[in-house]
């Protein structure tokens, strides 16, 4: 192989077997995708050890991609449910899964997600740290947080979340601004308790060049978290997420100076009047690196119903250049997500995400969209459902609810008086039975 990254073939002029699939994918020619993956507005994260990969692109000109967390907990611990998850999540179409487990051996689980899951694989190294060495945050060294790195690297994850913009200047930022919800980022919080607790500066900023020649050797995709997204309305667009967007963009140059691919990743709590404004902020600070959005969230106040507050969010930051969806599900700052919350999260992020991709024009985004037009003029139901998000539940809904005459093809909302049915007899010159 005369290529090391992705990044490293398109610039040499190289379309990769992932370049030519997504580019196929994406009804894009493949010369054109490879120079948006040299300019670094595409990434494409595959790790060389994830042989069972279906690549994907990341980009603003790209359709919207959704990702989904997962993993376990101390209080919720069971593997063989996560897994199951994970499949639900891939068959309902999700393009990646970020593990960010937390008790236990997660190394044998993070190995079977990178052999079997066709979808992108992520991690949170820091998370992993001290359940790796099962030490206290505070006796770990900075080489201790590097070797995880390495860890998930070989692994054959194909993208980690490095909260490296985070630094000890942001400890005198946090206490001099005073946000309302300070630090909600849970690794850029590890982060920040660690440099509180040591004195010493984030080792992932510190000893970045390191990581990027870990990131360079197994062409893993490095995810710029964002420590100081804001957690409520009130902590939005401030002066601690603008000034470590900055840093980011710094980092990112930096990146791809060793062909290494980058994502950038985003708030957060947002008013709905800003999302738009933060995206083009991001992308002028980060010339156009993929932006990866949590939400955004546009209201603090609809716990058990913030897969549609994020959903409402993004698709406006879609919309407006981020490039992929974090899911937020039902459970989000209630508990850990059961799998009906993993569904209804996937299925909330891939109707921002598709509302954006049509409004963002791309090529053949409607086309389904036309196609259940035509089946519900035809009134063919079992056309409708092969073109719905979740035929499953529209299926359910429908037969739960039949009219009451079952071999009528109206539902039971309108029956006879169905404008469709209605329209279609006139049309055709038929008498219109209503009564």
């Amino acid at each position: 192989m005369d290529w090391t990254t992705q990044m490293d073939a398109a610039r040499k002029g190289i379309v990769t077997p992932q370049m030519a699939a997504v580019a196929k994918k994406e009804y894009m020619d493949e010369h054109k995708l490879m120079e948006l993956v040299a300019k670094g507005q595409v990434a494409i994260p595959a790790n060389k050890a994830h042989t069972c990969l279906n690549p994907e692109g990341i980009g603003s000109s790209l359709r919207t991609k959704i990702n989904v967390n997962l993993g376990i907990s101390r209080d919720c611990k069971d593997y063989d449910i996560e897994m199951e998850k994970v499949m639900s999540a891939v068959n309902m179409g999700a393009e990646a899964i970020m593990d960010l487990s937390s008790h236990g051996d997660t190394q044998p689980f993070r190995r079977k997600l990178t052999s079997e899951c066709p979808a992108m694989i992520g991690t949170v190294p820091v998370y992993d740290s001290v359940i790796h060495y099962q030490r206290d945050l505070a006796t770990l060294t900075a080489k201790d947080f590097i070797d995880v790195v390495r860890l998930h690297a070989e692994d054959g994850v194909d993208f980690v979340t490095i909260h490296c913009g985070i630094t000890r200047k942001t400890i005198e930022q946090i206490k001099q601004h005073k946000r309302k919800m300070n630090i909600v980022s849970r690794g850029g919080s590890l982060v920040f308790a660690w440099m509180s607790m040591t004195g010493n500066e984030n080792p992932f900023y510190e000893y970045y060049d390191e990581i990027l020649d870990i990131c360079e050797e197994h062409d893993v995709t490095i995810s710029l978290g964002d420590a100081c997204r804001p957690g409520c309305l009130a902590d939005a667009t401030d002066v601690c997420q603008i000034e470590e967007l900055v840093r980011l963009g710094e980092l990112t140059k930096r990146a791809w100076a060793h062909n290494v691919q980058v994502m950038v990743e985003g708030p957060g709590h947002v008013p709905l009047d800003q999302i738009a404004t933060n995206m083009k902020v991001q992308q002028t600070i980060c010339m156009g690196a993929p932006f990866y959005v949590l939400g955004p969230l546009v209201t603090d106040i609809a716990p058990g119903y913030d897969h549609i507050t994020s959903a409402i969010g993004g698709a406006i930051a879609a919309m407006s250049g981020a490039a992929f969806l974090c899911y937020v599900t039902p459970a989000e700052h209630l508990a850990l997500p059961n799998v009906d919350d993993v569904k209804q999260g996937i299925v909330a992020s891939k109707i921002a995400a598709h509302a954006a991709d049509i409004a963002k024009g791309l090529p053949h985004a409607r086309d389904i969209d036309d196609r259940m037009a035509d089946a519900r003029r035809n009134l063919d139901w079992d056309a409708q459902f092969a073109c719905a998000i979740d035929p499953e539940t529209a299926k359910r809904i429908r037969d739960s609810r039949k009219p009451e005459d079952d071999h009528s093809d109206t539902c039971s909302m309108c029956g006879k008086f169905c404008a469709v049915r209605s329209m279609n007899k006139a049309l055709s010159g038929e008498m219109i039975d209503i009564l």
